[in-house]
């Protein structure tokens, strides 16, 4: 099961470089689940967790294996772009196969011109999502009618189709975006879901700061924070020169140079992971001599969906799955001192996966 994030922003606010650090922090970051670029503008990245070390240790691991997100370096966007300006048509493609955007905001000043002539992260949002509910709005005028005719014929699904996005439909014609419509019921969320509106999906903004803002950012990353808690979203910050520089040191050097920045950890960690909270992820782990590894699925799955993360087989021929939460696991020293506690429990169908679970499924095919 795959996520991806889309990188999105305007010319000159640091976004390729801030995808470019992102790639090489992440080849540089393990041995067992390097980097590997999918396509040019494609790459899979760790997210850190260290409940994994403790698991391995535990269990005696021979190697550790992370789970992913994948992070797209999308085409950068002007304005005009819903129309096909710039390289319109190709970022509007993009986007929409991404389950969340993360979008890049200029939140310094310097001698890079900005490509409005001047610096207001909040001004580049409203372009960003200016342009995407004007794609969407276009394409739901066409749809929506359509959907209503074919609805009135008989065919249920058009009909839940018309009503949820002509919810959306009337949001977009106010100036707001689709993500604020609620679905009513599976075939409303499932339309919805299909309809791959460009402003339904969540977003993350990145504050790209100066190197001394890194820390606690600035007036500007205030003023964007502002604007994602109003919105639901969520924001973190970030500065991209130094997450390049960073990018090329050994590992031994980071957590000195970090330091001497006053962080705890890279910037770019934080992305990873609120891009990971912001699709509403949770992490499972399975682990034995081999290995000891990281599975990634959306909170509310069920065992046999968590199964079929794995392989689609687990998930087909799926009788149980044998869970112990990864407090007990640690506690108690492992699977066996789980077992003796009676902290292992064997869970059906049913059974909603827990973030930190430990488990270890039984199949049949």
């Amino acid at each position: 099961m795959g996520f991806k994030c889309g990188i999105v922003g305007l010319p000159n606010v640091g976004k390729s470089t801030l995808f470019n650090a992102l790639t090489q922090t992440a080849a540089a970051q393990a041995a067992n689940y390097p980097f590997c670029t999918i396509e040019p503008n494609v790459g899979q990245v760790a997210v850190p967790d260290p409940r994994l070390d403790k698991l391995a240790e535990i269990a005696g691991s021979a190697k550790k294996i992370e789970t992913q997100l994948a992070f797209v370096d999308i085409a950068g966007l002007v304005r005009g772009a819903s129309t096909g300006e710039g390289l319109g048509n190709q970022f509007l493609g993009n986007i929409r196969e991404v389950d969340a955007i993360v979008h890049v905001l200029r939140c310094f000043e310097g001698e890079v011109t900005h490509v409005e002539g001047k610096v207001d992260p909040i001004a580049d949002a409203e372009t960003v999502e200016t342009e995407l509910m004007l794609a969407d709005l276009e394409s739901l005028e066409k749809r929506v009618p359509a959907l209503a005719k074919k609805g009135q014929s008989g065919d249920k699904d058009a009909k839940a189709a018309a009503i949820v996005l002509g919810r959306a439909l009337e949001l977009l014609r106010q100036g707001k975006p689709a993500r604020g419509v609620e679905a009513n019921g599976e075939e409303e969320e499932r339309a919805l879901d299909q309809a791959q509106l460009l402003t339904a999906k969540p977003v993350l903004y990145v504050c790209n700061v100066d190197e001394g803002s890194a820390a606690e950012g600035n007036a500007l990353s205030a003023r964007v924070f502002e604007r994602a808690k109003a919105e639901g979203a969520q924001a973190v910050v970030v500065s991209a020169e130094i997450e390049a520089e960073i990018a090329t040191l050994a590992d031994e050097d980071r957590a000195e140079f970090l330091s001497d920045l006053g962080l705890s950890e890279t910037g770019l960690n934080r992305v990873v992971r609120a891009g990971y909270t912001l699709l509403d992820l949770l992490t499972f782990f399975t682990c034995g001599p081999k290995e000891a590894r990281a599975w990634t699925i959306t909170k509310g799955s069920k065992a046999p969906q968590a199964a079929g993360a794995i392989h689609s087989d687990f998930e087909r021929g799926f009788i149980r799955a044998e869970t112990i939460a990864y407090a007990d696991y640690v506690a108690l020293g492992g699977e066996s001192g789980a077992r003796d506690a009676g902290k292992l429990r064997s869970e059906g169908k049913d059974y909603v996966v827990h973030d930190g679970d430990v488990l270890l499924f039984r199949f049949n095919v």
